[in-house]
């Protein structure tokens, strides 16, 4: 298995948009990531938190399906989520798998290796050509 992070997509408004959502199924689409859990988290107007499976929307139903489905994300995790989101928003929470990474993921483990640790870095502290001033 390679990889596996929580991912959460922040949008502006209570409903998610078709947009963001073909953005997701195409990912997993093209084997990129494995999805292994998913949750729409809203934070309303007046700041109540809520949150609603894959299935209850017609445009993911279905995407969390098969053998690779794991119930990760708990109810701390969506309160952790939605303290992210502004009101009268809403957001994806992504447990995902990432596929591109797992030969390595496996070489690392065969050769007494570990993953330890990740972090992601924020859009705005890489440059838009991350290899301006490299020499």
């Amino acid at each position: 298995m390679g990889p596996v992070e929580f991912i959460v997509l922040a949008f502006p408004e209570e409903q998610l948009r078709a947009p963001a959502v073909e953005a997701v199924m195409g990912l997993r689409k093209t084997g990129v990531v494995r999805l292994i859990d998913g949750i729409v988290a809203t934070r309303t107007a007046s700041g109540e938190v809520l949150a609603a499976e894959f299935d209850e929307f017609v445009e993911l139903n279905g995407l969390l399906t098969g053998r690779d489905v794991a119930r990760l994300i708990g109810p701390e995790d969506i309160q952790e989520a939605a303290g992210l989101l502004e009101r009268g928003s809403c957001a994806l929470l992504l447990v995902v798998e990432h596929l591109w990474a797992e030969d390595a993921a496996i070489a690392v483990r065969a050769a007494g290796g570990r993953i330890v640790g990740s972090v992601r870095i924020p859009p705005d502290r890489v440059p838009a050509d991350p290899r301006a001033g490299v020499a």
